[in-house]
C-alpha cells in the first residue's frame, strides 16, 4: 500500500458528478484525472461497494463537510471499483445521495485501487481508505478501516487542518489553537 511521502499514482477514471448534474443521464458523466483539480490539496476515499450499508454514512458524511474541505482549497473525490452507471443509480435511488455534491469515481478494472495498494485480498473490491495528497501530489495521510467499520470524515478535515498549519500539532489539535514550539 502506498504510504506518507509517495506520489499519488497517474490515473483517468469516468466518474459521476457531484450535484444535481449527477442526476441528469445527458450531464452526469465527467473524466477525473490525477491532474485534476491541480494546485489543491485531495482527498481520496474509497469504499468497497455500491448498495450497501456502511458506505452510504461514510458517503454523505464527506458531502456533508464538502464545503469545509472547499474552503480548505481541497476536493474530495470518492472511488469504489463500481462503475459511473451503478454509481449513478444508487445516487438516484438513496434519498440520502441525491443531493451529493462530491464525484464518485468508477475504477472498474480496479487500477487506482491496485496502484494504492488498497484492494481487499478476499473480496476484491476497495478497501475503506482514505488518503489526503498535497498540491504537489505527494500523500501526507493514509487510514485504513476494516470493511465493516466506517470512518470518521471530521478526523480527515481535522488532519487536513494540521497539515495545512506547517506546524507542530498535538494530539487531538483543532485549528485554531496553539501549536507545539520547539525550545
Amino acid at each position: 500500500m502506498l504510504t506518507i511521502g509517495d506520489h499519488l499514482p497517474s490515473f483517468s477514471l469516468k466518474a459521476v458528478k457531484g450535484g444535481p448534474a449527477g442526476l441528469k443521464l445527458d450531464s452526469a458523466f465527467i473524466d477525473i484525472t490525477d491532474k485534476s483539480d491541480k494546485g489543491k490539496w485531495k482527498i481520496v476515499f474509497a469504499w468497497p461497494k455500491d448498495f450497501t450499508f456502511v458506505c452510504p454514512t461514510e458517503i454523505v458524511a464527506f458531502g456533508k463537510l464538502a464545503h469545509d474541505f472547499a474552503d480548505r482549497d481541497a476536493v474530495v473525490y470518492g472511488l469504489s471499483t463500481d462503475s459511473e452507471f451503478v454509481h449513478m443509480n444508487w445516487r438516484i435511488h438513496h434519498e440520502d445521495l441525491k443531493g451529493l455534491p462530491i464525484p464518485m469515481l468508477a475504477d472498474v478494472k480496479r487500477e487506482l485501487s491496485s496502484a494504492l495498494g488498497i484492494l481487499d485480498k478476499q473480496e476484491g473490491v476497495a478497501l475503506r481508505a482514505t488518503f489526503i495528497v498535497d498540491p504537489e501530489g505527494i500523500i501526507r495521510f493514509v487510514s485504513v478501516n476494516d470493511l465493516d467499520v466506517g470512518r470518521n470524515p471530521q478526523e480527515v478535515l481535522r488532519v487536513l487542518d494540521a497539515l495545512q498549519s506547517d506546524e507542530l500539532c498535538p494530539c487531538n489539535w483543532q485549528k485554531g489553537e496553539p501549536t507545539l514550539k520547539v525550545a
